[in-house]
């Protein structure tokens, strides 16, 4: 960091998040915090997706500041390492409630707003069922299903995969069919993970939005549910069917071009999308070191909020209508 950066580190915490990196709380000798990522990955990818924070920062969305190196590069490639401003608050993981809701949805309205701007992809009309293949999910949980009925012994979370997958396989035309009755939808370029442990919240304010994606299309109902209907607000009570609603108006208060079509199909794109993903049910088959606790419970959140997305569908619809 000293020689890169000319920043003199005098204490470095581990921050136990994140996958893709590794991170570290950083005090220098002036008493400055910051949040150093070290990447594990392609670094392409990495500054492709540093450069789009810093756009949606230039347009007003609360995104930390990322410091050049000495030599005015986004990664020092030698360790390999970004440094950010370091950001006091908590990740939304807890859930979106109260006040937040209206915060949440304006941040995401000003996100949304600059990021159709970006000279990546300029936004377009698609058929909702490019939100999610389908066809393609039928073999993927019929790999599952093949997987562990081939095993002698399951653990518990794996016996409980097997069957959440077996029901969600029994789902999947249902998950066509709702996207098949949904309009044209928005595709421009999104933040692409913005699920809560990407987003920063200080009280009843959003404090940062964080570990972008690399520019690339995708629907803009589909992120808007990621965040909107996140598995952990969503199994905290009913709350979440009102909260939606506050989100999206702040939302179009701040993106007036955002189109009610969108909108008002929130829900069903982002429950037909979670019933035909085989995340993290498959992760036992395919990387059992990821399987930790917390996935565990993440996973059994999943499930269930898809599940209470599709029970409560058309109420859902005529509350946002």
């Amino acid at each position: 960091m000293a020689r890169s950066y000319g920043v003199h580190a005098v204490e470095v915490t581990a921050i136990q998040a994140g996958t893709a990196t590794i991170n570290f709380r950083v005090v220098d000798d002036a008493g400055c915090r910051w949040f150093a990522k070290v990447y594990r990955g392609e670094l392409e990818r990495e500054r492709a997706a540093i450069e789009l924070a810093e756009f949606a920062r230039q347009g007003g969305v609360p995104v930390p500041e990322v410091r050049r190196t000495l030599d005015g590069e986004l990664i020092d490639e030698r360790a390999p390492m970004s440094l950010w401003e370091f950001v006091d608050g908590e990740t939304a993981e807890g859930g979106i409630s109260g006040a937040r809701w209206s915060a949440v949805g304006a941040v995401l309205g000003r996100l949304h707003r600059r990021l159709a701007k970006h000279p990546a992809a300029a936004p377009t009309l698609r058929a909702a069922v490019g939100v999610r293949d389908v066809g393609q999910a039928w073999q993927s949980f019929d790999r599952i299903i093949e997987g562990y009925g081939n095993r002698a012994t399951l653990t518990r979370f794996e016996q409980w995969a097997w069957e959440a997958a077996k029901e969600r396989r029994g789902l999947l035309d249902r998950a066509a069919a709702i996207l098949a009755g949904l309009p044209e939808l928005t595709v421009q370029v999104v933040h692409g993970d913005l699920a809560s442990p990407n987003l920063m919240l200080c009280g009843d304010q959003v404090a940062a939005v964080i570990d972008f994606q690399p520019p690339a299309p995708r629907f803009a109902a589909w992120e808007i549910a990621r965040i909107g209907c996140d598995p952990r607000t969503v199994m905290l009570g009913d709350e979440w069917i009102s909260g939606l609603a506050e989100l999206l108006i702040a939302y179009r208060e701040e993106h007036p071009a955002a189109r009610v079509d969108d909108l008002v199909s929130t829900v069903a794109a982002g429950c037909a999308y979670t019933l035909a993903s085989t995340y993290p049910l498959a992760e036992p088959l395919d990387d059992p070191v990821a399987v930790t606790p917390t996935l565990e419970v993440y996973g059994r959140a999943r499930h269930d909020a898809a599940l209470r997305m599709l029970e409560r569908l058309e109420e859902v619809r005529d509350r946002l209508s």
